[in-house]
């Protein structure tokens, strides 16, 4: 994928692209989240564990964000 991305004199900020990773990131926790929640909304035994499914890629998406965002602080910080 080839995306433009904002500049600061004409070079890609580290800054910039962690943050736009963590909102890429975050969107997918939230959605993964959204997707448990209808799953629950339904009757069938696959739909719970569908629902527990997402459940648990929403929590692993929380914590990877977590672990860049801590990442991103220590490299950002140190310069």
């Amino acid at each position: 994928m080839s995306e433009m991305l904002p500049t600061l004199g004409g070079r890609v900020t580290r800054a910039e692209v962690y943050t736009k990773l963590l909102h890429h990131l975050r969107e997918a926790q939230s959605l993964a989240a959204t997707m448990a929640h209808l799953h629950r909304t339904e009757d069938s035994k696959m739909d719970e564990v569908l629902a527990h499914g997402w459940l648990g890629i929403s929590e692993l998406l929380n914590r990877f964000c977590k672990q860049v965002t801590d990442l991103a602080a220590a490299k950002l910080l140190k310069h």
